[in-house]
């Protein structure tokens, strides 16, 4: 679509599960001609995914690999290497996440792949990046996680470390990777040449971990895991109300607590010398959540919240997806996007973030059928006949 901001760059996207595919979605997003090149027969192993599966379908492949064109190559044999070579000549960008060393043991790394296209931006989603000692292992993304930090300091300190409930380690590593092609891409426009992008899922954690690392250095403090709340930041919490919800507030700014304390009918807590201040306020942490959890249990969830928002006190109820498709604000942004699916007919997904004023990104169509695509780019990019095309079927090359 020429409208949109990156429907001048293609990528193929070599990856597979959620890392490199990803980032191929975040590209794709925003325009890209993204072709995803699959195993024959077998496909993204992504296809089999995810917690529920009407009609024996992932709910999740139809999102990660959106917008996105499907091709069915094997790798493995000489041609498959051979026709990839050629894809990649008309290419901008490939990504990849594959262990360090296979590209190049088919003979893609990007030291051939630069000979035949000077421009070439590469991307390569690793657990522990192309260099170093860890290199070689395999690394997923609850192994990044905890090797960046955040399985440390996520869950309750009564509990064994937290996983979050989505694949942080691998978006994460997935959207810095989109940020440095993106990056690449435009120093390419000074330039003309293209270069490596090296994303490794550890970092990308590393890289979200805030002051961590000088807490330790220069305060010889260790995060630990605490449970709802942030250590010395008070009031930022959730609290019960009558009607056996919760309610988040998030009051630790001293001018907001102010407020707070006004919607609590005790405008004294705001002067109060264990309260008046950030750092009083977290000192006395504990009494004061009790005290702000005794005046949220006497309303009902909805009228705390009005009377919140009343006070310009940031509130807000805990979000599951009925909660999101039934919000208005969800709805006016039109942060969910529907779109029709052959088989399972109306399906909903997030749509594309962050929004551009006057050159959004879009969702056109879901993952696609396996090799759907192969006539298109085989037929049109590369210009392999009918015949050509049934000879390499029947090879098992697409």
């Amino acid at each position: 679509m020429p409208d949109l901001p990156l429907s001048d760059i293609r990528v193929v996207e070599m990856g597979q599960l959620l890392a490199g595919p990803f980032c191929g979605q975040v590209l794709g997003d925003f325009g890209a001609e993204v072709i995803k090149l699959e195993q024959p027969g077998e496909g993204d192993p992504m296809r089999e995914w995810g917690r529920e599966k009407p009609y024996g379908l992932s709910l999740w492949f139809p999102v990660v690999a959106r917008n996105k064109k499907s091709v069915t190559l094997n790798l493995r044999t000489p041609e498959g290497q051979r026709i990839a070579r050629d894809l990649i000549a008309t290419s901008d960008i490939v990504v990849e996440n594959f262990r360090p060393g296979t590209m190049e043991k088919w003979g893609l790394g990007y030291d051939e792949l630069v000979k035949i296209n000077p421009g070439l931006v590469m991307i390569r989603v690793t657990g522990f990046g192309q260099t170093g000692p860890y290199a070689s292992q395999p690394g997923y993304g609850a192994i990044g996680e905890a090797m960046g930090g955040l399985r440390h300091i996520s869950g309750d300190p009564s509990t064994p470390p937290s996983r979050p409930g989505i694949s942080l380690g691998d978006t994460l590593a997935g959207t810095y990777a989109a940020i440095g092609g993106l990056v690449a891409i435009h120093a390419r426009g000074r330039t003309g040449k293209g270069q490596v992008v090296d994303s490794a899922l550890y970092e990308a954690v590393l890289n979200v971990m805030e002051s961590l690392i000088p807490e330790y250095v220069l305060g010889d403090y260790i995060r630990e895991r605490t449970g709802s709340i942030l250590p010395n930041v008070s009031p930022s919490n959730v609290f019960p109300t009558r009607d056996g919800l919760m309610i988040l507030i998030a009051g630790n700014q001293d001018t907001v607590f102010k407020r707070l304390a006004e919607a609590m009918g005790r405008p004294d807590l705001a002067t109060d010398e264990r309260y008046a201040t950030h750092s009083a306020r977290g000192a006395h942490q504990p009494e004061l959540d009790a005290l702000i959890g005794e005046w949220t249990a006497t309303m009902d969830a909805a009228d705390l919240e009005a009377l919140l928002i009343e006070h310009a006190v940031p509130t807000g109820k805990i979000f599951r997806a009925p909660e999101m498709l039934a919000d208005p604000h969800f709805a006016a942004r039109e942060a969910i996007v529907t779109l029709p699916h052959p088989t399972l007919g109306d399906f909903p997904m997030q749509n594309v973030m962050p929004k551009l004023s006057d050159t959004p990104g879009s969702v056109r169509w879901v993952g696609p059928e396996l090799g759907q695509h192969n006539d298109e780019v085989y037929g049109d990019i590369l210009g392999l006949t009918g015949e050509d095309r049934a000879k390499l079927a029947e090879a098992g090359v697409i």
